[in-house]
This record gives C-alpha cells, structure tokens and sequence, in this order.
C-alpha cells in the first residue's frame, strides 16, 4: 500500500491566510513617540497588516516590477517595513533590505550588485541616502515612507510616496507565488575582508527558519508572546522574528525610529514584553533605563551579535532577568545556536548556570554543527578541543549570490570563519576569530580596511590595529601608529582624518604611537605582542 502527502510549496505567502483568519486581531504596535506624548504608538491588526501587503503586491505590479525582480528598503522597525516583508516575496519579488550605516561606497556597489529596481526609503532616512540613490542609473522607483511633515522631497520624477502609492491601488495582490525555492530575500555581508557579498534566502529556508523558532528549545515563541525585535530588520530580516511571530499570531511591538534606551524600556513596560532580542550594546545601554521598570512579563531576553559578557548577564541577574546567548551570521539565516539548559546542566552552580546561558549556545533543530582540528579533521566533541566552526542545514547559504563555484566544504558544511569550542552535550563556544575581526556594537570593523586608512595618513609610515574589549560596546579598536622620519601627528587629526574615509564609530578613541610595529618571522604584524601591551 501507497500513500503520497500533499506537496505544499513553503512560501512567505503562506503566511497570509492566517493572518487573515484566526490570528486577524492580533496586532502589530509600532512607537511612533513625540515629545508632547513619549508613549505614542500606532496598531494595526494582523488582518489589517495582510490587506496592506497585498495591495503593495498589487502597487509593485503597477510599478512594472518583474517576477523576481529586487526591491530594496532602507527603514526601521515599522509596520510598513514588515508590509514589504510579505508583500514583496510573496508577490513574487525579492525584499533586499539595506543597512543605511554602511559606507557610500558599500551602498552603490550593493545596490548594483542586487540589481534594484525600486527602493523604499524612510523620509528620516532619505536624506543620509540620496546621494547614491541620485547617482544609480538602474533604480527605477523611490517611494518614500512616512515623510516628515513639511520634508520637502527632491525633484525626481522617480519620487512616490508610500501611502499614495497603497490609495492607488483597486485590487488587492492574491500574493500566491509557489515557488518555495526562490529567492525571498536579500541581505549582503559587512564587506569587512572584501566587497561585501549577496546572500538569498529562499521561501523554503524563511518558513523553515522560522518554524525553528517556535520550537521550545529554541526562542518557543507561542501566541501568547509580545516580542520586541530591537535587532534592526535589514539586519538578517531581524533575525527572523517578524516571520516567526506572523506565523503562530504572537504580538510584535516594534520600536519604530531611532530607539533610544528610555523610550526601548518604557515599550518593554507599556507593551508587557514578554521576549526581546538585541545586540550585547544594546542590552548594556538599557540597565539603567530598566531598573525602574516592571519588567516582570519578560521570560525570554535573547543577546546576540556578540559575546555576552558575565558582568552583563550578572548585571542583568540583579535585576531578575536572565539574558541567553545565541549565535548565528547572515550565511546562516541567522540562527545556529541558542544557549539553554540541558539535563546534563543539572546541578550547576549559579556561575556555571551563567556560563552556559552566556554561550554561543546548543543548535537548533535541523542544523548540525562541527569543528575542525587543525590537520583538517572533525574534532571530538570535548570542551577543551578548539576549531574552525562549520555549520550545515536547509538554513544555510550554499552560493553567494552572482558566483559560481559554492560556499561549502567538499564534503557540504560551510566554514564560519571562528573559532570554536563543542562539548560532549552540545555546547558551542565562541573562543576566537579570524582574519583579525573587531565586533563593535555587535557590527564589525576590518582591522585591514582601517590600517589601510591610517597609513593614508601622509605622516603615517606603518599602522596596525588590532581589539581590546570595551564595556561598552563589547570592543573597540586600538590603532598602532609609526610616524613618518621626523614627523608629529596629532591624535585627533589623525582621527579627522580616519572620519573622510571610514564609518564615524569605526575611529579607534585609542591611538598609540610607536618606533616600529613588531613583526613576526615572515615579516607580517606581531599582533599577539600588541594585544598584550594592550
């Protein structure tokens, strides 16, 4: 006897019919606050948000816009950004989201590179854009979202605004394309060791993503939740949340433009939060704000983009919250692990509970991860075996977009780049990195792109830079500066200097001038002796 299951596509679209039916009253809050009202916010249903969606589906049709072709957004956390999250995948196109913090540079080679057609902007946003949106021959369309009262648009008949675009519209979109191994969406890496690169996940990886993140030993996020992603939505599609919540009916709060600490608190609060997830900064820069807070409906507060230190998970255990380590990169949708207890963890002193929950974490369902020893074989599992971290599963990039030869190992894993330990219960943790990373603020820095910009410096003869750990923003870059014969510089006129060429937090605070950088045998920077001079 034979039976055969229904062969249904797993595609964004598929999200819509429950939003529309039973899960059509939960709601999407979005902070909106000004200075007459800090609470301000505006609702909409899930039903309200689906019908929204679909009449952009119908609006990108007008527009001209291709099955499969790109559509980039530079916004924030807003229901209308989560409105492009399902229309346009679900139309058929791609959303490729934008961090508007890159460098000029970055954006024109990445707006190119997607093949953008159409761009959605913020109004605060367009005017830090412009000037490569102007210069793009392929962009087509510039709908602008939200203008600011009396914002006076540029004088470009690609210019529409967002909401008239949406009246325009008489027939909604059936946003049912059935294709599950498309490509939904785009996110490019930093570039941080070379041009940043396109990653495109498909339908099937987005759905199956995040279903990984109802399941309970991973984020469990259940109807009943009111999730707060303060984790941008151009990075990594706000580490999947938004999907993840639209699936089983969990209320989003978002918190709209520019969140400060007090007005991200004052949401946790007024929203009763009961899951939030934000880089390690982000969670540093909020105790203060919490403290005089009810925070008592948060159960799940999840810190990732960088190691969570123990003085800030203890700090947060002060308070009666228990901040949990997760890990991922965009090559990986993102997530990979989350740090939770196991059987095995019973037990553990209060320390050693903090410890684990501070990990990188246990992988999720579906994915598998190794670590490779140094003659290039599969480590034993043991805590004390440190490797390159290779990952594999159907949330993991194969091929960068545009290239042709794959991402992967011969034999199918792809090779994160960091060093890691993975003990015999499963625990990974982050012991290192390669090519010399810095993660400020849970976004990187290239210690080679900065050295490069410092010995631009006509005064400057060499320049290294390497991390020291911060605080604050988890690390924070160290410059190390041999002057030119006979020459003087000025700290901060080296950091002017450093400003006309990279981002503005990439500038070291710390420069350190020497006689000569230390070299290593073959003639590269000894910066094993630099950190410990550190």
């Amino acid at each position: 006897m034979t039976g055969r299951m229904q062969d249904s596509p797993l595609t964004v679209g598929t999200l819509l019919p429950a939003m529309e039916k039973w899960l059509s009253r939960k709601t999407v809050t979005t902070w909106r606050p000004t200075v007459d009202d800090p609470a301000a916010t505006t609702v909409a249903t899930f039903a309200q948000t689906a019908a929204r969606a679909r009449l952009l589906g119908a609006a990108l049709d007008h527009l001209g816009i291709p099955l499969g072709g790109r559509v980039a957004s530079f916004a924030w956390n807003h229901q209308e950004h989560l409105e492009l999250f399902l229309g346009v995948p679900a139309s058929g196109r791609v959303l490729h989201t934008v961090n508007h913090r890159l460098f000029s540079d970055q954006l024109e080679f990445i707006l190119d590179d997607a093949g953008d057609e159409a761009v959605f902007v913020d109004g605060s946003l367009l005017p830090a854009v412009w000037s490569v949106l102007a210069r793009s021959p392929r962009i087509r369309h510039i709908i602008v979202i939200r203008p600011d009262p009396g914002q006076r648009l540029p004088q470009d008949p690609r210019i529409l605004t967002y909401e008239a675009l949406l009246d325009a519209q008489t027939r909604p979109h059936p946003l049912d394309h059935a294709d599950e191994l498309a490509t939904a969406s785009l996110c490019y890496t930093s570039g941080t060791t070379g041009r940043p690169k396109g990653v495109a996940y498909s339908h099937r990886s987005v759905v199956l993503h995040a279903l990984l993140l109802l399941a309970a030993d991973s984020f469990g996020i259940r109807e009943s939740d009111v999730v707060l992603p303060v984790v941008p939505m151009f990075h990594v599609n706000a580490w999947g949340l938004p999907y993840a919540c639209l699936m089983t009916g969990a209320g989003l709060s978002l918190p709209g433009e520019s969140p400060r600490p007090a007005g991200l608190a004052l949401q946790m609060e007024h929203d009763r939060v009961t899951m939030a997830a934000a880089v390690p900064t982000v969670w540093r820069g909020l105790l203060a704000e919490l403290r005089p807070r009810d925070q008592s409906a948060l159960r799940l507060a999840v810190c990732g983009g960088g190691a969570l230190s123990d003085d800030l998970a203890t700090a947060y255990e002060a308070l009666g919250v228990t901040l949990r380590g997760a890990w991922g990169m965009t090559e990986t949708s993102p997530l990979v692990t989350v740090a939770r207890p196991v059987d095995a963890d019973a037990g553990q002193t209060p320390e050693a509970r903090r410890a684990t929950l501070s990990a990188a974490g246990r992988p999720i369902p579906l994915v598998d991860v190794r670590t490779l020893t140094e003659s290039g074989e599969p480590a034993q599992w043991e805590a004390d075996v440190a490797g390159e971290l290779q990952v594999r599963g159907p949330t993991i990039i194969d091929t960068y977009l545009g290239a042709t030869d794959s991402a992967l190992t011969p034999d199918g894993w792809f090779g994160t780049g960091d060093v890691a330990t993975i003990d015999g219960t499963g625990l990974v943790r982050i012991v290192d990195r390669t090519k010399d990373l810095i993660k400020s603020g849970g976004e990187w820095i290239s210690s080679v792109q900065l050295e490069n910009a410092l010995m631009a410096h006509p005064a400057v003869s060499e320049a290294a830079v390497t991390g020291k750990s911060d605080e604050r923003w988890g690390e924070r870059p160290v410059a190390w500066v041999v002057p030119q014969d006979g020459s003087t510089i000025d700290p901060e006129a080296l950091r002017e200097h450093l400003r006309t060429m990279v981002a503005a937090w990439w500038v070291p605070e710390d420069i350190r001038f020497l006689d000569e950088i230390p070299k290593t045998g073959t003639g590269k920077w000894a910066k094993t002796t630099l950190r410990d001079l550190t």
